[in-house]
């Protein structure tokens, strides 16, 4: 049976020795995610753009849908990279592998962005016929079916599976590595990792997203390739400084068990012939030492029930949440985007002045909106806000930051919803500007990009308050023996809110749907996405009046529960 094994450098009492190797695994974790995050945003942030543009020819909801899809299933297959660690791969394992599959699929995006590849991977474009009507030049034309797509989302949802599973397990096996430290090294590291997303994340928004607008989308796509490379490699080198542990099994088969064989007719799950005072039990839990006991099952199952209905309202947040990487960006295209060097009489240049008039600011910049604000409110909550409101007995619980989160993120859609109806506004009076964003036109009002920033910024509050205690709630609420499983889901929940936004889209596109415009391929101007958007506020708004009555008898439920148990309750 396998063992934990110990780093081959630095073993030995404890010391300043050891806590440097210590920290330098831990310094090696944190850089591979920095790279993979790097990786992860170079590919959404203008996946989009990408799929919207003269390669592919995909409708704006099309590409819309299908960045939903991928951002959505790296969260949605998150369980089944911990379930795999947990039960054949170990946590070291996993990791390799899902950098290697990672690296493998994301070569797909680069190998598509040019002519001989498109070709070699998707055929031969089809010819697309001229759409019934058309009054602008160059005429539009209208595709039936999204071109290579079946490659394509093959593609991204590889890229999605090992996203989630070095997501799932990254975080833990780098927690791992600086356990032996203490509490406070463990806390810290957390800290440092939640860090390294958004530092990853900032770096692919300014530069990568830059490059996929402003050159090509070859060397754009190409740079998160050679991050993930870059990865691997670091990921291997440091293996002999690393703590690895082997598979433990999990609990998810167990639990499944117990609840068809609990709840499920006969019909379906017959029960054996067995003493009926033990029907209710699984039958690899009957001999001792094969892991937990029937009676923690139960109680585990029955935590689950409790937990369960609290993350679930919380779907429709992330329903809004990824609208900041799908149709915030589509909306974002159809409004004025500033070139970053605009012409001026004063240029001494007039070649200079022509080359730098096209280069525009990337829209996938305004990610980083969320990005910062998340960077700056983070530490000052911490080390100013929290404090205060703890010396004054006023600090929220959990679910009372979700739900504050969720209020946020309401109005964030709310003002999306306005800005779209004003931008609908000049299109409907025939005030457009032409612009041009890579080889690709897109017809947009004459108002700033920047009036998307604030729609943006509260996206990135409600992170604060939403996303964060959300993590913090799933871990704590959970018995120490199902932390992972619990925590898996949380991720897999916010999967099926970015599912389920990217549903509502190809509902509403059907023919008669608010985004069914077809005789404007490539555009948005005659669908009605402020609907689709005040739609997603009126969901956010019931479920948040869900929310709080369910988090209202969750709390008094654990606040009755904790007075019962004394103080010196654990709940792990």
């Amino acid at each position: 049976m396998p063992v934990e094994r110990r780093p081959l450098l630095a073993r030995g009492p404890p010391g300043p020795r050891r806590w440097r190797w210590r920290r330098a695994a831990g310094a090696a974790v944190l850089l591979v995610e920095m790279l993979e995050r790097a990786a992860f945003f170079g590919v959404a942030a203008n996946l989009v753009l990408y799929l919207n543009g003269a390669n592919f020819h995909w409708a704006g909801e099309q590409a819309s849908r299908a960045a939903l899809v991928f951002l959505g299933a790296s969260y949605l297959l998150a369980p089944l990279g911990g379930w795999l660690a947990d039960v054949y791969l170990g946590r070291f394992r996993a990791v390799a592998l899902s950098l290697l599959l990672y690296l493998a699929a994301s070569s797909l995006l680069p190998a598509t962005a040019f002519p001989d590849g498109r070709r070699s991977f998707c055929g031969e474009m089809p010819e697309l016929p001229l759409a019934p009507s058309c009054s602008k030049t160059p005429c539009p034309r209208a595709s039936p079916s999204p071109y290579c797509a079946p490659t394509l989302y093959v593609g991204l949802l590889l890229l999605a599976l090992a996203a989630s599973s070095v997501r799932t397990n990254l975080t833990s096996f780098g927690a791992d590595q600086v356990m032996v430290l203490g509490r406070d090294a463990t806390r810290r590291f957390f800290n440092w990792f939640y860090w390294s997303i958004n530092v990853g994340a900032v770096l692919s928004l300014l530069v990568v997203a830059f490059i996929q607008q402003n050159i090509n989308f070859l060397v754009g796509y190409s740079i998160p390739v050679g991050c993930l490379g870059l990865a691997f490699f670091v990921f291997l080198f440091a293996t002999p400084i690393f703590i690895t542990k082997p598979p433990t099994g999990s609990q998810v088969s167990s639990m499944l068990k117990l609840t068809f064989r609990n709840y499920c007719p006969r019909l379906w799950c017959p029960c054996s012939a067995r003493d009926p005072q033990d029907a209710h039990l699984l039958p690899d839990q009957r001999s001792p030492g094969s892991g937990a006991s029937p009676q923690e099952d139960v109680a585990n199952f029955q935590v689950l029930v409790k937990v369960l209905p609290v993350m679930v309202t919380l779907v429709p947040y992330w329903m809004v949440y990824f609208q900041m990487q799908s149709t915030y960006v589509l909306q974002g295209l159809h409004l004025h985007i500033p070139n970053i060097f605009p012409a001026s009489p004063t240029n001494g240049s007039v070649a200079l002045s022509n080359q730098g008039s096209n280069y525009t600011i990337p829209e996938a910049w305004l990610l980083l909106a969320n990005v910062v604000v998340v960077l700056l409110l983070v530490p000052l909550k911490d080390h100013l806000i929290d404090p205060f409101l703890v010396r004054r007995k006023l600090l929220p619980s959990a679910l009372q930051k979700m739900a504050l989160g969720m209020f946020f993120g309401f109005t964030s859609v709310i003002v999306a919803g306005v800005l779209e109806m004003e931008r609908l506004h000049y299109i409907h009076q025939n005030k457009t500007v032409s612009q041009q964003i890579g080889r690709d036109v897109y017809y947009a009002a004459p108002l700033s990009i920047s009036w998307q920033i604030p729609q943006y910024l509260l996206i990135g509050i409600s992170e604060i308050f939403a996303s964060i205690p959300g993590l913090e709630f799933a871990y704590s609420a959970a018995p120490r023996s199902m932390q992972g499983a619990i925590v898996g889901i949380f991720f897999c929940l916010s999967g099926v809110g970015s599912l389920l936004g990217s549903s509502l889209v190809a509902l509403l596109s059907l023919p008669g749907g608010w985004m069914h415009c077809p005789e404007d391929f490539g555009n948005i101007n005659n669908c009605r996405m402020d609907l689709y958007f005040f739609l997603l506020a009126g969901i956010q708004a019931g479920a948040g009046l869900l929310f709080v009555w369910i988090a209202g008898r969750y709390e008094r439920a654990a606040q009755a529960l904790a007075s019962q148990n004394g103080p010196s309750r654990d709940r792990g």
